[in-house]
């Protein structure tokens, strides 16, 4: 028997009227939420899970998604991507699948200050009918989860089965469970930080300053996006997204062309073909102003603000928790997500053996399948 295909969709928007306020005494008189939903909610509304975003991801998790006519004309960059793509977690959700759709119904939203279909830098100002663009209000990871809860409220959802979601959506998913403790039953979060780490930030401030410093960027009132920031600052992130393992072996110290003078430098290298390749791909799908402000969000995060020191803190979390770590992970190791589990008290911890980084949750199906569907099954 052949198992059920997911049929193309179109993005949904929730469109909530009510001024929104962020964590940093700004608001906006209302917010749009881009979000996909899979599967079904059963009778009595127990069987949805949350599935939360990195920094560049949104609300298109499996098979191939459209976006709204009405968002492609205010977002041209959706059209780089509307139809085109598979999901970011493609391999995990669907028929039969780790997250089986015919037995939970997934929710995925694009969090606030992205640009891909949630307000943001890049949406319309409603007030002025221009792009928020700088002066779009600083996001945090708490701001992110108001949101989304606006959207579970909105599909009628008083529990959550599972929150879950790696790097920024792991740190999500932590929030989850501590704003709104009595609207999720359990936790899975993967490859993230509970406060983030002084080496992150450096990477972070890096890839803010090759954007802020590029002539196109103009304080970031751009009419066009300014390419060679927002491209270098990508390069910054893909490499410590991976490990060096993984580049030697993938480039091999190779070059573009196979010629014999080594002294011709613009016969460059493989690895950087690649980076600029990866640079020019994000250029043409994602917002500068929403890179800084989301990365900043990121830098922010620390779940012990205002809830005292850091075990505290995540000693408040109280819903059972499946913490996962990458051994060659540089962005957030694995030593990161052991002392996550060790501070929350019914939380159990896994490993992904990889050599490909920070980025093996998006890559390592069979590794998280076998890890995530236990977990999952332990919930009933």
């Amino acid at each position: 028997m052949m198992t059920p295909v997911i049929k193309k969709r179109t993005i949904d928007i929730f469109h909530s009227k009510i001024r929104f306020d962020f964590e940093n005494g700004r608001s906006i008189p209302e917010i749009e939420i881009a979000y996909q939903t899979y599967g079904q909610l059963n009778q009595n509304k127990s069987n949805a899970i949350l599935v939360c975003h990195a920094l560049t991801g949104g609300a298109h998790v499996t098979d191939k998604a459209e976006y709204p006519e009405f968002m492609l004309k205010h977002t041209p960059l959706l059209k780089s991507i509307n139809g085109n793509t598979p999901g970011w977690w493609q391999e995990l959700i669907g028929p039969g699948k780790v997250f089986d759709t015919n037995t939970y119904f997934i929710i995925s939203s694009n969090v606030i200050g992205s640009c891909y279909g949630s307000s943001g830098p890049s949406s319309i100002n409603p007030e002025t009918g221009r792009p928020y663009g700088p002066d779009f209000p600083q996001v945090t990871v708490r701001d992110m989860i108001k949101a989304q809860k606006l959207l579970v409220d909105h599909l009628g959802i008083n529990q959550l089965l599972l929150a879950t979601g790696g790097s920024l959506g792991g740190m999500q998913v932590l929030e989850w469970a501590l704003s709104f403790p009595q609207q999720v039953q359990a936790i899975v979060p993967i490859a993230t930080s509970a406060r983030h780490s002084d080496w992150a930030i450096g990477l972070n401030h890096l890839a803010r300053q090759a954007i802020i410093n590029d002539p196109d960027f103009k304080n970031g009132h751009y009419t066009n996006q300014p390419e060679r920031g927002l491209s270098l600052a990508r390069k910054v992130g893909m490499i410590s997204y991976r490990t060096d393992e993984n580049f030697n072996h993938r480039f091999n110290y190779e070059r573009r062309n196979e010629e014999k003078n080594i002294f011709n430098k613009e016969n460059i290298f493989q690895v950087e073909s690649y980076l600029d390749y990866q640079g020019k791909k994000l250029v043409g799908r994602f917002d500068a102003n929403t890179f800084l402000n989301l990365s900043y969000a990121m830098d922010l995060r620390d779940v012990s603000r205002d809830r005292g020191s850091l075990e505290e803190a995540l000693a408040m979390i109280k819903q059972p928790t499946l913490c996962i770590g990458i051994d060659s992970d540089i962005l957030y190791p694995a030593h990161e997500q052991k002392e996550i589990a060790a501070q929350i008290p019914q939380a159990q911890y896994a490993e992904i053996e990889s050599v490909y980084g920070h980025d093996a949750f998006l890559i390592e199906f069979e590794k998280m399948d076998r890890i995530i569907t236990p977990f999952l099954e332990s919930l009933g």
